[in-house]
């Protein structure tokens, strides 16, 4: 690449850009610009040529055309070492542009501040992008800087190469620029997505813009990142108050956990995660009496595990969960003396999710090449379609716990059998080929840990039951309210079994698969 010579500015975030300047005087550089980036290098006492007065084209229709212009484009477009290209520009007495420092206007922000379709549509960025498109693409003769944060490495290029840049510069720097076009398309596509309701376009763009490099993935030898993608936020808002990194799988159980706490659980709740499962979920006036509760469903897996809670914490529930090892606490605020409490527990990670709001209403599963898209599963059940099929009908208490051991159900691996007593789960089965052993898991963690709550417990199936045997293995524990979607064949041989028990069952004619 021979010296630059002209440099095209044009940038939403003025941040930083005196240092460029600086830079871009000292090499005698000539500076073309336009609308606030002008003014601002005029006003810091740079010289500065207007794109219209350099394009011989006033900007027209609201300044929504002012960069589109061939002069623009072939001096960006320009490949130096063609003969053809060369007389053609000799011909216009076209100048090559041999640098492009380009942001966009700032959609997403704007989308962030105002609902105003018309405020949101005319920070479309047009001809920000053409222009990067065009630079990035002749990379071999032209620099594209999209990142304020890429000034410093713009300016050591320059000291070091007398003016010029690198081709290995300018090759990670038009990768990087393409990177933003195609993120900032995708951000506006997904707005116009969500703006005219449509979940399931024909070709689906993903944006993400990352947050943090992570220690590893799930296991040591798997690297990892993650990022944010929403058109709302910068982050995902779970501000992290004390403790060490969070790595991939806490990041995974925190995220099955908070998918349970905000599932409408009206009273103070705590949901205890282990290996993205929950091992212990309790609704209760009590916070403290909660996350008792919730440990008490399985205190050996509660270990290692997250605990996640929709309520602020005091230090007397602090002191509760400071007796056991949990890697992860989150919670609806600190009390100041709770926090000194978990704070002297450098490992563990004390996160506030006052802020966290859910924004997609979809779930996607990447293999390989190709991913799954769906809806959330948002439904509990619907309660005009509840049927009680067996002889005797549960009560309205019982009722409460039926609601609730069926929502929890939901967010269990397949094949899931959830027991609950008093809105507290008592044994959950998880994660089997089949649902027998769930029943069996489900029934000896209850009879471990909490027998006494066995008895005139209800227990959920995220799905029907296939045979009989399952429900008996219920019935033998002490159960006596079980709710299922219904829908086997040999529901009638189930029906049979539960009356021959004299207990309750209730179909919901809804499934809940979690796999």
């Amino acid at each position: 690449m021979g010296k630059i010579k002209n440099a095209l500015i044009s940038v939403s975030d003025k941040e930083n850009l005196k240092i460029v300047l600086q830079t871009l005087s000292k090499n005698k550089i000539n500076i073309i610009s336009s609308g606030g980036t002008f003014k601002l290098i005029k006003k810091i006492g740079f010289s500065c040529e207007e794109v219209s007065e350099y394009t011989g084209f006033e900007e027209m229709l609201d300044g929504r055309v002012k960069t589109l212009h061939p002069k623009i484009h072939s001096g960006i477009l320009f490949e130096r070492d063609k003969k053809t290209h060369k007389k053609q520009m000799k011909k216009k007495q076209f100048e090559p542009i041999d640098l492009v420092i380009v942001n966009f206007y700032p959609f997403k922000e704007t989308v962030k501040k105002t609902s105003n379709k018309n405020r949101i549509i005319e920070n479309i960025d047009i001809g920000g992008p053409s222009m990067v498109r065009a630079a990035a693409k002749n990379f071999k003769d032209v620099t594209i800087i999209t990142d304020k944060e890429d000034y410093y490495e713009l300016i050591d290029e320059l000291e070091k190469f007398k003016g010029k840049t690198s081709l290995n510069f300018r090759n990670k720097m038009a990768s990087k620029a393409f990177g933003l076009t195609a993120y900032y398309d995708s951000v506006v596509s997904e707005w116009f997505n969500r703006d005219i309701g449509l979940k399931f376009p024909d070709s689906k763009i993903f944006f993400g813009k990352k947050i943090d490099q992570l220690r590893y993935g799930e296991n040591p030898h798997q690297k990892s990142s993650i990022y944010i993608n929403s058109l709302k936020n910068n982050d995902i808002n779970l501000q992290q108050l004390s403790g060490k990194d969070l790595s991939y799988n806490n990041y995974n159980d925190i995220f099955a956990g908070l998918d349970i706490l905000f599932s409408n659980l009206n009273s103070p709740s705590t949901v205890i995660i282990k290996h993205a499962n929950p091992c212990g979920v309790s609704s209760n006036k009590s916070p403290l009496r909660s996350f008792l509760n919730a440990k008490a469903s399985d205190p050996i897996s509660a270990f290692g595990g997250i605990v996640a809670c929709n309520y602020k914490i005091s230090d007397k529930i602090a002191k509760e969960i400071s007796k056991t090892f949990f890697e992860v606490v989150l919670a609806k605020g600190f009390e100041k003396n709770a926090l000194k409490i978990f704070k002297k527990k450098k490992n563990m990670r004390i996160i506030d999710v006052s802020k966290f709001n859910y924004e997609s209403n979809t779930t996607v599963k990447f293999f390989d090449s190709c991913f799954l898209l769906q809806e959330k599963d948002d439904l509990v059940f619907h309660k005009k379609k509840l049927r009680c099929v067996t002889k005797i009908k549960p009560s309205n208490k019982e009722f409460k716990d039926i609601e609730f051991a069926f929502r929890v159900c939901k967010y269990v691996k397949s094949n899931a059998i959830v027991i609950v007593k008093d809105n507290s789960t008592v044994g959950i089965g998880a994660g089997q080929q089949n649902r027998l052993d769930s029943c069996k898991i489900a029934t000896q963690k209850a009879k471990k840990f909490q027998p006494s709550q066995l008895v005139n417990s209800v227990a959920a199936s995220d799905a029907f039951f296939p045979f009989a045997d399952g429900i008996k293995t219920l019935i033998d524990a002490g159960i006596k309210t079980i709710v299922q979607p219904g829908g086997s064949i040999r529901d009638k041989e189930v029906i049979e079994a539960a009356n021959k028990a004299k207990i309750k069952m209730i179909f919901t004619g809804t499934r809940h698969f979690n796999h």
